[in-house]
């Protein structure tokens, strides 16, 4: 089966490079055009047939870079290793640095024996499968300053329980994706809400108050959080992941195999792992983690802005030197607390730093993959073929809001990115609504909620990729087992747009989103019936 999906790879890839070459030869523009976004279509499908996620962006980020080249090998080399992964690595350094430092305190905390006190007492104090699901949605709620931040943590921290209460990795990692970019996507103070301000120019709002503004119309995020905790309340599964569950309960939950060296890091039980570490010794280090990263937002809005209020540094700040600045404080200091508490030496702390870089590198490699696909379509100017699209379609204000998240949905899906869509459709969202219509918070919001469902569901999308990262979990599998729950609360939301669209004539649009609770809540109720009844 694993040879088949490979020959249909090489197939569709050795056609398309074929298509792409005669395309250019007869003259077809890419730029600008559907073709824009065939790179990471490709990609996508390439990963779903083969399980395979790096080969898959690698094909992708080819086709790109031949379409940008004309078709010049030479060209389409530099493209790969210049335009591409070295400007990828450049660019997201900041990023990368703070996803190093994550794994080196994930493997400090787990060498001090903390990870398995906070086993022993998830496991005395939740007792259910519901429990344990419910927890792991708790902390990702609280952990809104960043998705990167919660995916790592919130993996790193919940894994022993659930694997207690035989909840699959699978599991886990929607858990974690349902609360990363979602919850960030509704916090003010986050470094979501800092991107989403840098997209905005107007000229009667704020970048802050505009995202405030429109929190309450975003349908996707709120209601993924319903769903999530509908789900664990009803305590069923359906499609793929049912499968994954059945499974964990017979013990086989999912876990990717360790090699001896990362078994040793990363486990909680293991000869590594000392039974005086206590849970304070995980309680402080992520408390020192959230208040280091907060302070490196703030302190680097700050420097961009001079003086003025939390919000407006939160506003200005960027999160690729602020969490990097922030983490690597957190770092040191969580090593002088471990060595000052002596539940390890500084010798055993020193030996963490590269195991925490090694647990890393597979995430790192396919973010500097996935940023180098977004870089190939960024290239070929997709979002002048989203605006021309979207600018076809002003007439139907009503249905706008819902067309808006859809088209924000596919571009988020195709592309991986949240922040790319936002900042291309903002602007376009802002032409079609102007400032003084009455459904212009609610397009904006649709932008927003579009982007992260998109987000959510594509394969090369950073956030889903970290959140198999933190679950330790195939990632393949966890984008197939989360489609369907995605995609169940994308179609709750598209109604839920649709009707905020026919109900703002009457000052109603406030309706849509209790409307949408009770359709989640009424949904996962007929569909767990249907489950029993099958």
């Amino acid at each position: 089966m694993k040879k088949q999906s490979t020959l249909i790879a090489g197939v569709i890839f050795v056609v398309m490079v074929a298509v792409i070459i005669i395309c250019n030869a007869s003259g077809v523009a890419f730029a600008s055009t559907f073709w824009a976004l065939v790179p990471p279509l490709v990609a996508i499908v390439l990963a779903l047939i083969t399980k395979e996620a790096y080969s898959s962006l690698f094909i992708g980020i080819v086709l790109g870079a031949l379409m940008n080249s004309q078709c010049s090998f030479m060209g389409t080399v530099d493209n790969v290793a210049i335009n591409g992964l070295s400007t990828s690595v450049s660019d997201n350094a900041g990023i990368f640095l703070f996803l190093v430092f994550l794994g080196i305190v994930v493997a400090l905390v787990n060498k001090s024996g903390a990870s398995r006190a906070f086993g022993v007492w998830a496991q005395t104090h939740i007792k259910t499968r519901t429990g344990a699901m419910l927890a792991t949605f708790f902390l990702g709620v609280l952990i809104f300053i960043d998705d990167y931040f919660n995916c790592l943590t919130v993996g790193s921290v919940m894994s022993p329980v659930t694997d207690a209460k035989k909840v699959s990795r699978v599991k886990l990692a929607y858990l974690i994706d349902a609360t990363a970019a979602p919850i960030c996507m509704i916090a003010p103070i986050s470094s979501w809400a800092a991107a989403v301000s840098g997209c905005v120019e107007s000229e009667t709002y704020s970048g802050i108050e505009l995202f405030v503004r429109a929190i309450p119309y975003n349908f996707y995020s709120i209601l993924t959080l319903v769903f999530v905790i509908t789900l664990a309340i009803l305590n069923f599964d359906y499609g793929k992941m049912a499968q994954f569950e059945i499974k964990a309960k017979e013990g086989d939950l999912g876990a990717l195999k360790l090699s001896d060296e990362e078994e040793r890091t990363l486990r909680v039980d293991g000869p590594d792992s000392p039974a005086h570490g206590k849970l304070i010794d995980l309680i402080i280090p992520i408390v020192l983690l959230i208040a280091c990263c907060v302070w490196g937002l703030l302190y680097n809005g700050y420097q961009s802005i001079g003086e003025g209020s939390v919000i407006d540094a939160f506003s200005s700040t960027d999160a690729y030197v602020g969490l990097p600045w922030g983490s690597i404080i957190a770092l040191i200091l969580i090593i002088l607390y471990l060595v000052t508490r002596k539940v390890i030496s500084f010798e055993d702390a020193m030996e963490c730093v590269p195991k925490g870089f090694i647990a890393m590198v597979p995430a790192i490699t396919i973010l500097t993959l996935a940023t180098s696909l977004k870089s190939m379509t960024n290239a070929l100017d997709a979002s002048g073929f989203v605006y021309g699209v979207m600018s076809n379609a002003s007439a139907l204000q009503w249905i706008l809001p819902a067309l808006v998240f859809v088209v924000a949905c596919l571009v988020a899906f195709a592309t991986g990115t949240s922040w790319g869509t936002f900042g291309i459709l903002i602007p376009i969202v802002s032409a079609i609504f102007p400032e003084t219509s009455s459904l212009f918070f609610v397009g904006i919001s649709a932008c927003l909620a579009g982007a992260v469902c998109g987000d959510h569901c594509s394969p090369i999308s950073d956030t889903t990729i970290m959140s198999s990262a933190g679950a330790h979990c195939n990632h393949i599998n966890h984008v197939e087992t989360q489609l369907p729950y995605a995609i169940t609360v994308a179609v709750i939301s598209f109604v839920c747009y649709i009707l905020a669209g026919l109900l703002n004539m009457a000052n109603l649009t406030w309706v849509s989103v209790p409307v949408g609770v009770v359709l989640v809540i009424a949904t996962l109720l007929v569909i767990k019936k249907k489950v029993k009844s099958a």
